[in-house]
């Protein structure tokens, strides 16, 4: 696996029977407040557990499901595991006009990220620390979204999210989303590669 963000716009995600697009954003239901909800290497009961999500978790973001329908692939720091779809309930958008928030794009060789909040945003890397932006306009559509952010008075940022699978080339850990974001500043214009999630647990 090369080094650096390799993501592959490959075919869509699949469309659930219910309407849910994936990838999606879920919550935890029906977990005791004194359980959680395991996260398991094989789409099986049976499978070893390889993390845990706590009985009120929001913000999990489900990549893919199980021939079976019944198992949800989920983000792991260092990989993927799957989840009882039994326990989730899809997350309404609060206006399906815009992009869903939180929403992490990130990349590296240079590191930098860029995540969207209910209430803001902010571009971060080694360079600049975190930084501040206004989103200026966002758009969305089936295969993804456009987000246009400003930082100051003479740069811009805009990132284009695809519907896509996305390798972070430094990890096991499949993403969802892939991103270009092109950036246009004083000292030079530039396009970065990466991969987005909207996994905020």
């Amino acid at each position: 696996m090369t080094r650096g963000f390799a993501f592959f716009l490959m075919a869509l995600w699949p469309t659930l029977a219910f309407g849910q697009t994936l990838p999606a954003s879920y919550s935890v239901k029906g977990v005791a407040a004194s359980d959680v909800l395991n996260i398991r290497a094989e789409p099986s009961s049976k499978a070893d557990i390889m993390g845990e999500i706590g009985p009120y978790g929001l913000n999990i973001e489900v990549l893919a499901l199980s021939p079976d329908g019944k198992w949800g692939k989920v983000g792991v720091p260092e990989g993927n595991g799957w989840v009882s779809m039994a326990y989730l309930d899809p997350t309404e958008p609060m206006d399906p006009t815009l992009v869903p928030r939180p929403l992490s794009c990130m990349g590296t060789e240079p590191f930098w990220s860029v995540s969207l909040y209910p209430r803001g945003a902010e571009y971060n890397s080694p360079d600049t620390g975190a930084v501040p932006m206004a989103v200026t306009h966002e758009a969305v559509a089936a295969q993804g979204f456009l987000i246009q952010l400003e930082e100051g008075p003479t740069l811009n940022r805009t990132l284009i999210v695809a519907r896509a699978a996305c390798s972070d080339g430094m990890s096991d850990r499949a993403f969802g989303f892939a991103t270009r974001m092109f950036t246009e500043a004083p000292d030079g214009n530039d396009v970065l590669h990466g991969c987005c999630t909207l996994d905020h647990r």
